[in-house]
């Protein structure tokens, strides 16, 4: 990821993709498993579906237990945004209308694998990021920057880890 010198007001984004030597629907299986993903990230540690939901589906809501070393504890609630299998999976965190954050997994079809992409996009509500910009304000493009790169990293350590689980699942 280069800098791009972004504020938080941009909504920025970042995107990570990995090949899968799997069909869609095999790489789906793990994408839509809500509760594969705290044995995967380092920052979320457990989810729970709300409201009586058993699994995604658009509408569905979703409690999800965070810590960092420098952000501290925090839980965020979640929506399912969009939701068609084998192809997309979104929640917006927050208010579903004014998301402090969105993330998405979409599934392409190529040759008789997938690639899969993990998207994310900050704001536009506020989030836990805002302390740290409001504190030092002078330094906003750098924390979003900083942020951002940690997106990018821990997507990328999800992506290898779904894709290690898959291929040898196969």
């Amino acid at each position: 990821m280069e800098w791009t010198g972004q504020v938080y007001a941009d909504t920025p984004t970042v995107a990570v993709q990995t090949f899968i030597d799997a069909p869609p629907r095999r790489v789906w299986a793990f994408v839509s498993d809500i509760h594969l993903m705290p044995r995967l990230s380092e920052e979320l540690q457990s989810v729970e579906w709300l409201d009586g939901a058993t699994g995604p589906a658009v509408g569905a809501r979703f409690i999800g237990r965070n810590a960092h070393e420098a952000l501290g504890n925090w839980e965020t609630t979640s929506t399912v945004v969009e939701f068609e299998p084998e192809r997309r999976f979104a929640w917006a965190v927050g208010d579903p209308g004014y998301p402090s954050s969105i993330w998405r997994f979409t599934l392409q079809p190529e040759d008789a694998g997938t690639v899969l992409e993990q998207w994310t996009q900050m704001g536009p509500a506020r989030s836990g990021l805002n302390f740290a910009i409001d504190a030092m304000p002078e330094k906003e493009q750098k924390i979003v920057f900083v942020r951002l790169r940690e997106f990018e990293f821990g997507m990328a350590a999800n992506l290898s880890a779904i894709k290690d689980l898959v291929e040898k699942d196969a």
